[in-house]
C-alpha cells in the first residue's frame, strides 16, 4: 500500500463515505501518534505536538497551514506555548474520510 502521506486528498462532497469501522483500525495503524476524539457526535483525529517555545510552535503551525491550503482540507489548530493541537475531521460529510487520515500523515511529516 502507498504511504499515506504520499496520496492526494480527493474532492469531498456531503455523500462522500465516512471511513468504516475496519478502514478506520487500518488507516489508525498508519498514524499510530494520533487518537480519535469524538465531539458534538463527529469523529475526529487528534494529535498534540510538543515545542520548546512559542515560536517553534508557532513556525509548525504556519507549515500546517501551508500544507492546508496546498491540499485545501483545513484542520482545527489550537498553538499554545509549547504545544500545537491539531484536529482533522471532514466537515462535508460530519465525520471522517480517508483525506483525513492522508493528511494527518502529512502533517506528522512537517
Amino acid at each position: 500500500m502507498t504511504k499515506l502521506a504520499d496520496m492526494k486528498c480527493e474532492a469531498c462532497q456531503a455523500d462522500a463515505p465516512k471511513v468504516t469501522d475496519s478502514e478506520l483500525a487500518e488507516l489508525m495503524r498508519m498514524i499510530p501518534d494520533w487518537g480519535v476524539e469524538v465531539r458534538d457526535g463527529i469523529m475526529q483525529l487528534e494529535r498534540v505536538y510538543k515545542f520548546k517555545n512559542f515560536k517553534l510552535a508557532m513556525e509548525f503551525t504556519n507549515k500546517l497551514a501551508e500544507l492546508a491550503e496546498a491540499d485545501f482540507h483545513h484542520p482545527g489548530i489550537l498553538t499554545e506555548w509549547g504545544k500545537v493541537t491539531v484536529t482533522w475531521w471532514s466537515h462535508s460529510v460530519k465525520g471522517l474520510h480517508r483525506n483525513d487520515f492522508i493528511m494527518a500523515a502529512k502533517t506528522d511529516q512537517l
